[in-house]
Order: structure tokens, then C-alpha cells, then sequence
């Protein structure tokens, strides 16, 4: 703070903003794919002291809104990809799209200025209300906690803390650690020891070992379809043709798995696909993501699903995709603004977007494929889903189709924030995306094997063995929510302190 002091004296509001805008867009380096993290946690210490210098509560809050939207706008700029997938129709939308997603999220970093900068030392207020508003985006409005601070330790040995704290309670430190670096030379030497501590108890666990591999073989099938031509008549048919002939390659695995909506029929309709899957499978069970539909008399609804094909071309398996992406898979008043207006969900195939299914829950595969908790695309940003799943999975299994996601930075962010779920568990994971990235990982989310990114492939993998279950995923945010009450409450009782 005091190499910084005379800077934030001089700074007029608006030069302000604009450098904080700057610092936000810095730190958003940290997230993947570029892996900055070394470069977060300063540009986020600039941020706290340039918010905690502000005048007035009003000042805060712009200047926050400033901050968050330069770290949204870089963050999240793969969010323009769906609009181009159909330029001519909704490019044109592109540009608010962005603007309005990282002006909307900037706001919960307005609010966590306003509010951080009245306790006696602001810029430690700031730090843990910025971290609450880092939690509450990932709840607020169904939630996206998409890019979270704590994400940029993905990479990093930091990551397997984790395991203990969840991705908001690295959110957290990571904000202390910022703090620290401005308010005085001990902080800075505190923040910089803490630093090196966390890697260092988080190379202590890599170092440790890891159960042995189970006796299991699965066949992950990426058919690297481009959005554009996924449902087009003749190209369908190609990709189609194509999985299955993954999938019938000898020698057969013990299960193959295709990616999200990689099946372009529905079994309701066309019957025969279901055993045209079977056969290819050679006596092995296929699991296939694909659309679901039901017609009753109030009309067709339709499900993204995950349904597992027996041998016979039974369906022995299904689960339906729960947390629906907000204008992607469904439109909120969605059947009227259908009705009305014809608005429906860019992903939708029927009517005005997805039925959401029941709530998360474990498939039963059977004594040596164990049970599986499954999550399709952006469900896996969601951190604790599998406390919700009514059990202990072997194994986590995520189906995806990430040619939304563009090929910058989308699909690579998200497989970070996806390999925090296994941490998280210390389950194994197994990914299987449209495009990529397609892999395995093992309970401590580091990589075991990936397929190349954008290619059409397949790749024979053995499943890596579980962990016992952690603390995250026995008692979930309660010592991330007590790490929060022990700093807030010191926050707070030092501004009543001072008050008094």
C-alpha cells in the first residue's frame, strides 16, 4: 500500500476505472488456457488497494464494476462463439452478448466494493466480499461459476487444496494472499510464505501414491463434428457412421462412450438406431449422448440425455441433463416466448428448449463398471454435485459438446474447471467431448491420457482408481463457509472496534 498510495491519490475517477479494467482483464490471464496465475494474484492486489483508496461508496462500486467487467470481458470472450454458429441470423448479437455478460457479472464485484471498503481495514473487507460474490455468482439466478478466481490454480500443486476447501475457499486464499502484497511489508512477506506454502502441501499430495487402475477398458469416441453441420441431413449421417465404426474396432473395450447430442436421431423415432448402436458394440454396453422426447397431450418435450445401450439394444440406462444452460437450453416463460414470439434455445431441437431432468444421480453399471456419476457439459462447473447424487460414485463420467465453446479459450476452461470436480471427490475422471477435450484423469485431476484437440478419434483408456472420500466431499462448503466466517468475523469486529 504504501508504493501504491501516492498512485491512487492522483488517479481521477475515471482513470481509475480504466486501470482497473486493465488489471481486471490481467488477472483474467490466470484462467485457463494461458495458466497466469503468477500474474493474478498481483493485478488482483492493485485492484483491492485501487478500491479500498475510493472516496465515497458510490466511487467503490463503479470502480469494481470496472474491474470485474475487464476480467469478464477477457474470461469469458469464447461466450461470442454460439452467435457465429449461425452468423447471418444472430452474429449481430455477439457483441452484446459479451457486453452485457461482463458488465452483469462486474456488478457482483461493484456490490463486494461497495460493501468490502465500510470495514475499518478495506482492503481486507473487499477481499472476503469479493470472495462471497465469487460464491453467490455460482447460485444467483440458477448460478455460473464459470471462471471463479480460485480456477487459476487448476495447473498449479495449489489445486489439491481443493480437496479441502473447494474452489471457493482457493478463491478465498488466493484473495488474502492479493491483500497481503498491499497492506504493509509483513503481509507481503506473510502473503508470499503462504504462497509457497500451499505449493508445497500440494506437491506433498501429488507426491503421494494412488490406488491402482481398476480392471476396466473404456473407448472414448470424439467425432470432432463442427457445430454448423451437426445436424445437417448428410453430414449427420457421416458422423454417425463414423462412431460406430469406432465403436465396432477390436478389440472391443469394456464400455465405449460418445460425447453429448453425439447420436442425431432420437430411439422414439427411429428404432432401429438403437440396435444399429448394439451391434457395433459386439456384446459391449455404449454409452451415447442423445436427445430424449415424450409426446402427451400437452406436446413433445424433449431431454439431453445420456442412455446406455445394452448388448441386446435395450436401453439398460438413462439420465437426464438437469442444469440447463440459460438461453442455450431453455428460455426462461420459454413456451410463451415460443408460442409468441418463436424464441427458442440456440441447442434445442424441440420446441422452446430442454425438459431439466430430476436432479443428479448415480448409474448403476454394473459389479466391474461400478457406478458412475454422470454430468453433462455445464454441469460439471458446479462445484458439490456429486453430494447431491444420493451415494459414493466410483467414477466420474462427463459427455460434452464443446464446438460451442469455439476453439480459443471455452473448451479449455472448461476442462479445468471439470478436473476440479475429481480433486474435489478424489474420483477419477473420464471426459468425453464432441471436439475435445477428450481424456482421462485420475482422483487428483491430473491428466492420464488425452486425445488431440479437434480431431476425429477415439482413444482406448483404463479407469484410474479411486480415492477415499475427501474432506470437500464429506462435508462440502462448511470448511470453506468457516474459513469465511473466521476472516469475516475478524474483519467485522475490528470495524466495531474501531467504531466503538
Amino acid at each position: 500500500m504504501i508504493i501504491l498510495q501516492p498512485l491512487a491519490s492522483r488517479l481521477t475517477a475515471r482513470r481509475r476505472a480504466l486501470i482497473t479494467f486493465a488489471c481486471g482483464g490481467a488477472a483474467a490471464l490466470g484462467q485457463a488456457p494461458w495458466g497466469a496465475w503468477w500474474l493474478t494474484v498481483p493485478m488482483l492486489a492493485v485492484i483491492l488497494h485501487l478500491l479500498a483508496a475510493t472516496e465515497t461508496r458510490r466511487a467503490a462500486f463503479w470502480t469494481g464494476v470496472a474491474a470485474g467487467g475487464g476480467y469478464f470481458a477477457l474470461a469469458l470472450a469464447w461466450i461470442v462463439e454460439p452467435f457465429l454458429i449461425d452468423i447471418a441470423q444472430y452474429g449481430w448479437m455477439a457483441p452484446f452478448a459479451l457486453v452485457l455478460m461482463a458488465g452483469g457479472l462486474g456488478l457482483f464485484w461493484g456490490v463486494a466494493a461497495m460493501l468490502g471498503r465500510m470495514a475499518a481495514r478495506p482492503v481486507w473487507g473487499i477481499a472476503v466480499a469479493l470472495g462471497l460474490a465469487e460464491m453467490a455468482r455460482g447460485v444467483v439466478l440458477t448460478g455460473f461459476p464459470w471462471a471463479l478466481v480460485g480456477h487459476v490454480w487448476i495447473d498449479t500443486p495449489v489445486a489439491q487444496l481443493a480437496a479441502f476447501v473447494g474452489p471457493n475457499g482457493l478463491t478465498l486464499l488466493t484473495l488474502l494472499m492479493a491483500a497481503g502484497l498491499v497492506t504493509g511489508w509483513r503481509t507481503a512477506a506473510a502473503s508470499v510464505l503462504a504462497l509457497g506454502l500451499a505449493l508445497a502441501a500440494g506437491a506433498l499430495i501429488l507426491a503421494q501414491p494412488l490406488p491402482p487402475a481398476r480392471d476396466v477398458v473404456l473407448r472414448l469416441v470424439q467425432p470432432n463434428a463442427a457445430q454448423a453441420a451437426k445436424w445437417d441431413a448428410d453430414q449427420a449421417r457421416i458422423l454417425f457412421d463414423r462412431q460406430l465404426a469406432y465403436t465396432a474396432v477390436k478389440p472391443l473395450p469394456d464400455l465405449t462412450i460418445w460425447p453429448e447430442t453425439a447420436v442425431p436421431y432420437t430411439f422414439e423415432r427411429s428404432p432401429n438406431v438403437a440396435g444399429a448402436i448394439a451391434r457395433a458394440g459386439g456384446g459391449r454396453p455404449v454409452a451415447v449422448g442423445i436427445q430424449r422426447i415424450e409426446e402427451n397431450a400437452d406436446g413433445l418435450r424433449g431431454w439431453n440425455s445420456l442412455r446406455v445401450v445394452a448388448p441386446d439394444g435395450s436401453i439398460s440406462a438413462t439420465y437426464d441433463k438437469f442444469h440447463l444452460v440459460p438461453f442455450g437450453e431453455y428460455i426462461p416463460f420459454g413456451d410463451l416466448a415460443y408460442r409468441w414470439f418463436g424464441l427458442k434455445a440456440f441447442a434445442s431441437q424441440v420446441g422452446a428448449g430442454y425438459t431439466a431432468g430430476p436432479g443428479p444421480r448415480l448409474l448403476d453399471l454394473g459389479p466391474k463398471l461400478g457406478k458412475v456419476l454422470p454430468l453433462i457439459c455445464y454441469e460439471a462447473v458446479f462445484p458439490g454435485v456429486a453430494r447431491q447424487a444420493g451415494g459414493r460414485a466410483d467414477w466420474i463420467l462427463q459427455i460434452t459438446n464443446d464446438a460451442w465453446f469455439g476453439t480459443w479459450s471455452g473448451p479449455f476452461q472448461h476442462v479445468a474447471q471439470t478436473r476440479l470436480r475429481a480433486i474435489e471427490q478424489g474420483l477419477p475422471l473420464v471426459r468425453v467431448a464432441n471436439t475435445g477435450v477428450t481424456g482421462v484423469y485420475d482422483a487428483r485431476g491430473q491428466v492420464v491420457d488425452e486425445l488431440a484437440f479437434g480431431t476425429a478419434a477415439y482413444l482406448d483408456a483404463v479407469l484410474p482408481g479411486a480415492l477415499p472420500p475427501t474432506p470437500y466431499a464429506r462435508f462440502g462448503e462448511w470448511p470453506a463457509g468457516a474459513l469465511y466466517l473466521g476472516v469475516g468475523l475478524a474483519v467485522f469486529l475490528r470495524r466495531r472496534r474501531a467504531v466503538a
